[in-house]
């Protein structure tokens, strides 16, 4: 049978513990102070054998008021809900705010036991009590849900109770097993000779002893060193199980109450969530945009500030889109619910589900277009929530591990609804290596502004062949990723709009046309290379003698290297490409004859000052024609020989 967390609700002193002590024998009620008291002031675990051999696990919560946060936290996990409320009592504040808080939670099954029936004498008050009880559940999940009256003292309806229960139990549907393992932490302590332990509901998918996990937002890694449930030591737990854990080499202090044991790489912590907000109609007031807000989800509580994004305030009863920016990060999932309280005086106000957990920043006028944007998280389909991250991402594209994470799609579905995405070109897989895809859309703004930096640069640089690639990169509106850029490219290139010739780029559209002038000066300057030869001018000392303006002499000397008119050697040294062409004819013939060549022997062959010779020499050496050995150089040898 699948696994169960049944948990209590209810006032203050309407019996829940003295109702588990009598139901399974266990008092949950483990502190000091809550004996001296008489009242519950931690969650308290029990559970109980069901007549088909398995165990029902039961979180007991306080009821006072002060103590609502741990009741948040006791109902996250929980599949069935026990409303207690005293039959000499009837329903009181606490009956209400935690009725709400479970339907806040979506707690969708549940039963209602009236305590404490031996202390009414009359049953007619019994039974106005009862119909008391089925007007205010009227519009609720537990609406028509069985009501038990038991006496924890005297035993009587007990047998009833555990009939109702195992009914109850069998309705609720299993967890799936599908995503990574997670556990809101309830309690951290420590055990001698064990170490560190915390307990919690597992939310889903499996655990096995010595898995590795990570604690969320801290981010520690560690190993499962032993696993219990109920008490009982187990080698796998699964979801919906109370669960104890004992972790390996954590130190006590470094684990918190609240936050969330999970599979290594799982969770994304987040300063701001973007969720979808029920404010309840039973609140005193509207809640107004950035009113200061706490914040419950999972076991953990934080102060936040609420960010309505298309209203300055939401009336009581209504529902809105709204960004939490949270004073401290939380690692959550979309789907996972929450519950608002007011900063103070404490009241719960309003709960509802988080739909991204690592949003943007929604600020000004795009608040209101992020609302809209969200009904695809609140209503949409799996593939339609896996495009909508896709196209959220933007130019950074997202990692198949982090659009998991975004979305909360698991298992197979992920898969196979990615799969059917990429196939009929509604994603782009743009890095296989990594795994990394993009929307379209945002590949086609990507093009667009790659032309348009190109095309600004031919404008600027008539003459020059085209655009270094990493200066592309830098032009660009946006910072980019280097294999979306090439990715862009290689479209580009395949539709012939873009030509990349090594790392220069052009529009395939580009020619470069010299005018009337710059012809003037690409023959002037080819003239007085050609004729200087192997013992050319500085080409600062060359402009002086060009007609025209530094500009266009550079140009023209930048186009007629990409020409391969004239060849650099070294900063403003350049030699016309026949003499060098000439030069290594005769280089090489003589070291094919000679074996090797001293720079005294190469400055005789070029009858050329040293400020040449040795530039030369280094110039070859560096087009792999020679290599140097020692004083001399010598032919550097061919995979061909």
């Amino acid at each position: 049978m699948h696994q169960v967390v049944l948990g209590t609700a209810g006032h203050i002193d309407h019996g829940k513990t003295s109702l588990i002590r009598a139901l399974t024998g266990i008092d949950t009620d483990r502190l000091k102070e809550e004996k001296q008291r008489g009242i519950t002031i931690e969650l308290g675990f029990a559970y109980l054998d069901l007549p088909n051999g398995s165990r029902l696990g039961i979180v007991d919560v306080p009821g006072h008021e002060r103590f609502v946060k741990h009741m948040v936290a006791g109902a996250t996990g929980i599949d069935l809900v026990a409303l207690v409320i005293a039959a000499d009592e009837g329903v009181m504040p606490q009956t209400r705010e935690h009725l709400e808080i479970c339907q806040l939670l979506r707690v969708k099954e549940g039963l209602v036991v009236l305590t404490k029936i031996d202390m009414v004498d009359d049953p007619d008050w019994l039974d106005m009590v009862e119909d008391d009880v089925r007007d205010f559940l009227k519009g609720t999940f537990l609406e028509g849900a069985p009501v038990v009256k038991v006496s924890a003292v005297t035993g009587e309806g007990m047998d009833e109770l555990k009939k109702v229960l195992f009914q109850k139990v069998a309705q609720v549907p299993g967890r799936s097993e599908a995503g990574p393992f997670r556990l809101s932490i309830d309690r951290v302590f420590t055990m001698r000779g064990f170490g560190t332990v915390v307990t919690g509901t597992s939310l889903s998918g499996k655990l096995r002893v010595g898995d590795p996990v990570t604690i969320y937002p801290s981010g520690i890694k560690t190993k499962v060193r032993g696993l219990q449930v109920h008490n009982q030591d187990v080698q796998e737990v699964f979801p919906g199980q109370r669960t104890a854990i004992n972790l390996q080499g954590v130190d006590r202090d470094a684990v918190q109450r609240g936050e969330v044991l999970a599979t290594p790489d799982s969770l994304l912590p987040s300063f701001m969530l973007d969720v979808s907000l029920d404010l309840l109609a039973s609140a005193p007031k509207p809640l107004k945009d950035r009113q200061k807000i706490r914040f419950h989800t999972g076991t953990t509580e934080t102060v936040a500030t609420l960010i309505l994004l298309d209203r300055p305030e939401l009336s009581p009863g209504e529902s809105a889109f709204a960004q939490v920016r949270l004073d401290r990060p939380l690692a959550v999932l979309r789907g996972d619910r929450f519950v608002l309280r007011s900063y103070s005086p404490i009241r719960t106000l309003g709960g509802g589900a988080v739909l991204h957990p690592v949003p943007k920043k929604h600020k000004g006028k795009d608040k209101v277009q992020a609302a809209a944007s969200l009904r695809v998280l609140q209503d949409g389909s799996e593939s339609e929530i896996l495009l909508w991250h896709v196209l959220d991402a933007g130019w950074n594209g997202v990692s198949e591990a982090e659009l998991k994470i975004r979305s909360n799609v698991m298992g197979k579905a992920f898969g196979e609804t990615l799969a059917k995405l990429v196939s009929r070109k509604a994603v782009l897989l743009y890095d296989k290596e990594s795994r990394r895809y993009i929307h379209p859309e945002v590949l086609q703004a990507v093009e667009k502004n790659l032309l348009e930096v190109l095309g600004a640069y031919h404008r600027k640089n008539p003459l020059k062949a085209g655009m270094p690639k990493e200066e592309v990169a830098a032009q660009m509106e946006r910072p980019i990723d280097a294999k979306l850029l090439a990715y862009a490219v290689r479209q580009l290139s395949e539709r012939e709009e873009v030509v990349q010739e090594k790392e220069i780029l052009r529009l395939a559209s580009h020619k470069v046309d010299l005018t009337d002038e710059e012809k003037k000066i690409r023959d002037l300057i080819e003239e007085i290379y050609r004729k200087a030869w192997l013992q050319p001018p500085f080409f600062k000392d060359v402009v002086g003698r060009l007609p025209g303006n530094s500009r266009q002499h550079k140009d023209v000397l930048e186009w007629m290297l990409a020409q391969k008119i004239l060849v650099k050697v070294k900063e403003d040294l350049f030699f016309h490409r026949e003499a060098i062409g000439d030069l290594q004819e005769r280089l090489v013939a003589f070291l094919r004859e000679h074996q090797e060549i001293s720079a005294a022997q190469f400055k005789e062959m070029t009858q050329a000052s040293r400020k040449y010779t040795i530039p030369l020499l280094e110039f070859f050496d560096g087009q792999r024609v020679t290599i140097r050995v020692g004083d001399v150089r010598r032919l550097r040898e061919t995979k061909n020989g």
